[in-house]
């Protein structure tokens, strides 16, 4: 038998497997499986993981993202995240009936607004709301809220700079979003 005759067969079928946006490759049919709701043209390209009550919206992009525990998860329209990000939505009840922490598990929601970037190795704690437009760089630590517009980083991520916010809201009113 040729091998070429089953070389563009393959090709094709390699393509819709890899291929994100409307195309399906079994890391976006796991997240869609999954989430509560997820918007258009989501794309996963690497191995990522969402829990029954995270809601995606339109145009996210994910490289690597996991999600654990049972809290509420809003990841916004256009958030990309790179590899090896970690949300976590719950956490051990260290002040319950035991120590160093008791059977109950204290459970929080986690809030990402649109058109953020959130950088390799990202971990965003229990309770964390990060606003619209934010960039979480590479390895910070995120707790609390993060404002919007606001460059973060570092253990716990703090504010170190604004983005020329008018910039964005002039790219923003233009639609000129980022579609890989």
């Amino acid at each position: 038998m040729p091998i070429k005759k089953y070389r563009k067969p393959f090709q094709r079928w390699l393509e819709k497997v890899l291929w994100c946006g409307e195309y399906h490759n079994i890391y976006v049919w796991k997240i869609r499986k999954t989430a509560k709701s997820v918007g258009q043209n989501l794309c996963v390209a690497g191995s990522s993981k969402v829990n029954k009550n995270t809601t995606i919206g339109d145009c996210v992009r994910f490289h690597g993202l996991k999600v654990t525990g049972k809290g509420n998860v809003h990841i916004g329209s256009y958030v990309i995240s790179a590899g090896d990000c970690l949300i976590i939505t719950q956490n051990h009840n260290y002040e319950g009936n035991a120590i160093p922490y008791d059977d109950t598990m204290i459970v929080k929601d986690v809030t990402i607004g649109d058109f953020v970037w959130i950088g390799a190795r990202v971990l965003i704690l229990p309770g964390t709301k990060i606003g619209e437009g934010a960039i979480i760089q590479g390895g910070a630590v995120v707790h609390g809220e993060i404002p919007p517009y606001a460059i973060v980083g570092g253990n716990p991520a703090k504010v170190f700079k604004y983005r020329d916010i008018e910039h964005f809201k002039k790219l923003k009113e233009e639609g000129k979003f980022y579609k890989g």
